[in-house]
């Protein structure tokens, strides 16, 4: 008889609660292999592929694609060999180790043993006849992939309230909902966020009920205008996923950082030309946003206050030892930050070659959730939106952000006399607790020198 072992979805990193399921890659009854990946996920940070620590035959899956699903709740079932028949010692290997962040199995390392295709038949055949008469009955106790538990005949929910993520309580609670009332989508009557905005926006599901004591409320003259808002017939776009990431960042973010930002116009005629002397011979084209990289790590090495972050708990003000340069990208799923790795130790070129690699993962989603975070300083090139200034949030936990405009000519005073120049607006959005105005302005004002005359910084690109 096969020994069927329950995979859970395992913390995918950064304190993620949450994944979409994109597209499954196995099917119920297929054999699979130690650390062979059975789904792609979809995090607030990136597209994953979760690899199952258990080799054998797929029992049950969990989830359909669209879902949501919490972190530990069940993903898959793994019926993994006979206890009758066990592999010889030496002739297949253990279960696999932390692949991810929190990822493990509940099964002690000795049970988790790698099963070849041929010894999984039994396993398959087993499997299949599950689904007429009784399935093996799995170490761990699985709930069934079907349907979820049902409601007491009153509606009501009995007992703890099957709900895993704070940000599904949240959500409820926020908006007046009483879970016990909820029939939750998920593994056993697990109630996920889907099913709070879908009992939200039917209006069906019964509010939390005030104490019988309270006074009734008071009338209300007129409607207030959030609720005639809510009213209006319209298309509803969830909060989740990679934009549900970027409004709870951009929140805190104004929550909590005292921002100021100030700017400049520069000419950037010479740092134009200068890249096309660059480029003109037969190595690696360098790029504009990889110019300004460099600027960008030689300005915070001359004023470090920018690459820091503030300690809330300790009152401290953390000046960091090196620079991971974040670059916006703007792609198909949303804006995304990757990170450049101590670009303070990389020249123009390899500073390009960086972001080049990072770009193309970002365009085809394949970016991990560590070039994804880390970051304490972001260089934010929106001109290429073809808009000339901006106040951009600062990417929390950072201090401070660089934005650049579009070059476009414009009449500038050049050498005493007036010309069509290269000009670019320059702007530093910085948390005010790290640092004053004098500093935020030195730091912007060596960085359009640098765009103005490139020569000297140049040399040790």
């Amino acid at each position: 008889m096969a020994q069927v072992l329950e995979f859970r979805l395992p913390d995918l990193g950064e304190g993620l609660t949450e994944a979409l399921i994109v597209r499954w890659l196995v099917e119920v009854g297929e054999v699979v292999a130690v650390d062979q990946p059975v789904v792609e996920v979809e995090t607030a940070k990136a597209m994953v592929d979760v690899p199952c620590p258990y080799g054998g035959v797929v029992t049950a899956r969990f989830g359909e694609e669209g879902t949501e699903l919490p972190v530990g709740s069940p993903l898959v079932t793994v019926a993994v060999g006979t206890p009758a028949h066990p592999e010889p010692a030496g002739d297949g290997a253990e279960g696999s180790g932390n692949v991810l962040v929190g990822y493990g199995t509940s099964e002690a390392p000795a049970r988790r043993r790698r099963v070849r295709r041929e010894q999984a038949a039994p396993a398959a055949e087993a499997a299949r006849e599950g689904t007429a008469g009784q399935a093996p009955a799995p170490a761990t106790a699985p709930a069934p992939a079907t349907a979820p538990a049902p409601a007491p005949a009153s509606g009501r929910v009995d007992g703890p309230v099957p709900v895993i993520s704070p940000l599904v309580r949240r959500l409820a609670r926020e908006n007046g909902l009483d879970l016990r009332d909820l029939a939750g989508s998920g593994p056993d009557g697990l109630i996920l966020r889907a099913d709070v905005e879908r009992a939200l926006h039917a209006g069906t599901a019964t509010r939390t009920e005030a104490p019988a004591s309270a006074p009734a409320p008071a009338p209300v003259p007129a409607a207030h205008p959030a609720a005639v808002i809510a009213a209006t017939e319209g298309t509803r776009v969830p909060l989740k996923g990679i934009r549900g990431a970027v409004a709870d960042k951009l929140s805190r973010s104004r929550r909590e950082i005292p921002d100021a930002t100030c700017w400049v116009d520069a000419d950037a005629t010479e740092l134009m030309r200068a890249r096309a002397h660059m480029n003109a011979g037969g190595a690696a084209k360098v790029s504009l946003l990889a110019l300004l990289a460099r600027i960008c790590t030689a300005a915070l090495a001359r004023y470090p206050d920018l690459n820091s972050t503030v300690d809330l708990e300790a009152r401290e003000i953390v000046r960091l030892d090196r620079v991971h340069l974040g670059f916006a990208a703007q792609t198909e799923r949303g804006l995304v930050v990757p990170v450049v790795r101590d670009a303070h130790g990389k020249n123009a070129e390899g500073l390009g070659a960086e972001i080049a690699r990072l770009t193309e993962a970002a365009r085809t989603g394949s970016l991990t959730p560590a070039e994804l975070t880390g970051g304490t300083f972001t260089l934010n090139n929106y001109g290429v939106f073809g808009v000339d200034g901006s106040t951009p949030i600062i990417n929390h936990p950072e201090a401070a952000m660089l934005g650049v405009g579009r070059i476009v000519p414009k009449p500038w005073v050049h050498e005493g006399e007036l010309a069509v120049r290269q000009v670019v607006q320059l702007s530093l959005t910085f948390d005010h607790r790290v640092c004053d105005g004098g500093t935020a302005g030195g730091f912007l004002r060596y960085v359009a020198d640098c765009v103005e005359q490139p020569a000297v910084l140049l040399r040790t690109l």
